[in-house]
């Protein structure tokens, strides 16, 4: 169908508009992460580059200097309570290695179950996939008594052992993202098709042959698509670890300590929260080719 160029430059500037909008808040996220206190609690308006940049923000939060340094080469007055306390280094220790266990556990698991689900005919399957379904429809806030009560019981809190502590937190992240990694998981083994499987198999091949070196390596587009969701929703995660934690302190519950009773620490919250997405970017770059792949996997038909 023919179009005009003015209906086509106006799709082009509402396409702009829209993805400016979503985009101007992280903008703003990192303008305010590179602003002086003043740029940020400027009385007179909106401060937008009337400021020189800084990166004292970034080396309070990331890096770990004192914030009595950074305050008096800037000539202000602070107290000593909570000098160290926006050192954010372990927290994204934490978070990184919490968010990697529970994407290796739940992908791992839900690669194996969902090719049986997907190749294995059994009584009540159907009913099995919408019990797994129901699970994303609980909230997590529904989980937070009983898995206090439970973790407790059983000495997993970070408090009791640290290691148990670690453990705890990928289990429970890894459970909570298992039913959309499994549902995912199965669409893409669907999409290939079993008479892949059936010619394998009549060559020679094993079950598991079939599927470590036949199916799988076709699927591994749908393999990094699954583990970047389960790494973005471990990693984002905040109640859980409020709730489970006391040493341990993931990114956003750390994030969460900036607000004080004296007032919020806009500069090291934007600062801590863009380098809390570098990660995440990098782990996608990283399986960027497979990513696209596996979000393109079974769009076309024959």
């Amino acid at each position: 169908m023919y179009r005009s160029q003015a209906s086509v430059i106006l799709r082009d500037i509402f396409a702009v508009l829209v993805v400016g909008a979503f985009m101007f808040p992280l903008f703003w996220w990192g303008l305010t992460s590179i602003k002086p206190d003043y740029a940020i609690f400027d009385k007179d308006g909106i401060n937008w580059f009337s400021f020189e940049p800084t990166l004292e923000n970034y080396r309070v939060t990331v890096l770990g200097q004192s914030r009595l340094a950074t305050a008096e080469d800037q000539g202000i007055a602070v107290g000593s309570a909570g000098a160290g306390s926006y050192d954010s280094r372990q927290s994204l220790f934490d978070s990184i290695v919490i968010a990697l266990g529970a994407t290796l556990v739940s992908v791992g698991v839900a690669v194996f179950a969902a090719y049986g689900l997907s190749r294995m005919a059994f009584r009540g399957r159907s009913s099995y996939l919408n019990w797994v379904l129901g699970q994303r429809f609980m909230p997590p806030v529904a989980l937070v008594v009983p898995l206090v009560l439970i973790y407790r019981d059983f000495g997993m809190r970070d408090v009791n052992n640290i290691f148990l502590g670690y453990l705890g937190l990928i289990l429970i992240y890894a459970l909570m993202n298992l039913p959309i990694a499994l549902l995912l998981m199965k669409s893409f083994f669907d999409d290939v098709p079993k008479d892949v499987d059936e010619a394998a198999m009549i060559d020679g091949a094993t079950r598991w042959q079939v599927f470590r070196k036949v199916v799988l390596p076709m699927v591994k587009g749908g393999v990094a698509a699954c583990a970047v969701l389960c790494f973005v929703f471990s990693w984002t995660e905040f109640l859980i670890s409020l709730m489970l934690t006391t040493d341990i302190r993931t990114v956003p519950v750390k994030i969460s300590t900036f607000v004080t009773s004296t007032g919020n620490e806009w500069g090291y919250i934007s600062a801590l929260g863009m380098a809390g997405v570098i990660p995440g970017c990098s782990f996608i770059l990283l399986v960027q080719r497979q990513l696209v792949r596996g979000l393109t996997l079974g769009s076309l038909k024959e």
